[in-house]
């Protein structure tokens, strides 16, 4: 088990396991399951508590079927998984894919939410509550629209609701605040887009910090990096000891990857 005075993060789109080609349609099985072993060996060499996923298959007919979230978790070592499907489409070209998360710690409960019900291209996110030894942890690990900025505020409301429902942000309760992460297809600099929405929200509820921040926050394209798209929100109780963008190939995104020193509990 992890260490119980620390907590390290990863958050990454895999791109339904296409690694850097413009379309996993174009590879046979041998293809998406050798991508998907440079993920899991990224994995492995990181050595995260917590791994968030985005644009993971459960079903597909265009990476050839092949349960992405299951293959990872047998070439790793996280005893825990979850995968909220978000797009579901049955008949001769199924699809199936959503938020995936691999945890060292036990998911005691996990849900998630589509915004929409679009058969292609729907977005959502995924909350699994975690038994760490310092507490139950909240992870949220969501995927926002790339086309729309007025939908991205819609999408980023939609998660609040669910935030203020749970009373997640609530102190006193019996859980942790929780860490919030995923791929929000918008940077951080924009005062009306996803980010920033989001990260006004949590402020207003307790001091959380944005990882990564600055010109090293660069994460899409993997090959050279121009846009920060992908974000980890943390709560106050944990103090950031490290964030970084990784380089890494194995999709068109680079992971963020933080390390965290526990200051409290809630």
């Amino acid at each position: 088990m992890p260490g119980s005075d620390t907590l390290r993060v990863l958050t990454l789109n895999i791109a339904h396991g296409r690694g850097l080609s413009t379309y996993q349609g174009f590879h046979s099985a041998r293809g998406i399951e050798r991508s998907l072993k440079r993920v899991a060996h990224l994995l492995n060499q990181v050595g995260a508590d917590i791994v968030a996923l985005q644009e993971v298959d459960e079903d597909s007919h265009w990476n050839r079927r092949i349960h992405l979230l299951d293959s990872l978790q047998a070439q790793t070592e996280y005893a825990h998984a979850y995968l909220g499907v978000h797009n579901r489409r049955a008949g001769k070209l199924p699809l199936a894919y959503g938020n995936g998360l691999l945890s060292r710690y036990p998911i005691v409960h996990a849900e998630h939410k589509a915004f929409g019900r679009a058969s292609l291209g729907e977005k959502g996110f995924m909350c699994a509550e975690l038994e760490t030894p310092h507490g139950i942890l909240p992870v949220v690990n969501l995927h926002l629209d790339f086309r729309s900025r007025v939908r991205r505020i819609e999408q980023v409301e939609r998660l609040i609701q669910f935030l203020d429902d749970k009373k997640y942000t609530v102190e006193g309760t019996p859980h942790l605040s929780p860490i919030v992460c995923g791929d929000f297809n918008s940077g951080s600099g924009k005062l009306g887009d996803a980010v920033r929405h989001l990260f006004s929200y949590l402020q207003d509820q307790c001091e959380y910090a944005l990882c990564p921040t600055g010109r090293k926050c660069r994460t899409f394209p993997s090959l050279l990096p121009m846009h920060g798209l992908d974000f980890i929100f943390v709560p106050p109780s944990y103090r950031v000891r490290s964030s970084q963008v990784l380089r890494s190939y194995v999709s068109d995104h680079r992971p963020v990857f933080i390390e965290l020193d526990i200051l409290r509990k809630s």
